[in-house]
């Protein structure tokens, strides 16, 4: 059986002590691919962002906040496993500053100054070994096809499942899922943990069981 990392729900970039940028993941399909790959004999390690639901208790739990603890902590894990699911969505942005006092409304407009977050996929697919695989999920409101095939390519994936923001908080899901060279392997819908287990009856056919 193979040790599998995989990321799971949002990440936090703080403003100051009570407010921060985020959005609506909830972690839900992160917890249906551990519990698949769980399922299915494998020891996974999840590292999650705050989520209100809870993972399978044979998984180990990594609980991180921001996108640069997620990143440093599968950096420290992800050379002693065999591939990465990155089903996480954590936040592209964060503030050039952090106020260390909670903002009060003055009266005038608040600029923010942001600046992009590390890339945890591709930062972890330019590291890989040969040996290892890659997963990433990719959603978008527009150029779907065409922009997932771009993650792809500069992710390193061996497959990405690309999937519209209508997942997000609803218990289903509607995938493609695309592998290297950008062609549809399979499309697959349904409640998210019939979706999961598709997906990771691929991964296991396409990534696992065929290295």
């Amino acid at each position: 059986m193979s040790r599998l990392l995989i990321t799971s729900g949002p990440t936090r970039q703080y403003l100051d002590p009570v407010r921060y940028l985020s959005n609506a993941s909830s972690g839900r399909m992160g917890r249906a691919l551990v519990e698949a790959a769980v399922a299915r004999g494998h020891e996974v390690i999840v590292v999650t962002g705050p989520v209100e639901i809870n993972y399978p208790a044979a998984a180990r739990v990594i609980d991180v906040v921001s996108t640069e603890e997620m990143l440093a902590a599968c950096q420290e894990v992800f050379p002693r496993c065999d591939g990465l699911i990155g089903v996480a969505a954590p936040c592209d942005y964060r503030p050039v500053r952090v106020e260390p006092h909670k903002i009060h409304r003055n009266g005038e407009p608040l600029v923010l100054e942001l600046h992009e977050t590390s890339d945890i996929v591709a930062t972890l697919g330019a590291a890989k070994r040969p040996e290892q695989w890659l997963v990433g999920f990719a959603l978008e409101t527009e150029d779907h096809r065409f922009r997932a095939v771009t993650k792809l390519e500069r992710k390193s994936c061996d497959l990405i499942v690309l999937n519209s923001p209508a997942a997000i908080g609803s218990p289903e899901n509607s995938v493609e899922v695309l592998d290297s060279t950008g062609a549809i392997v399979a499309a697959i819908a349904g409640l998210k943990d019939e979706v999961a287990r598709g997906v990771f009856q691929i991964i296991e056919e396409r990534l696992i069981g065929g290295r």
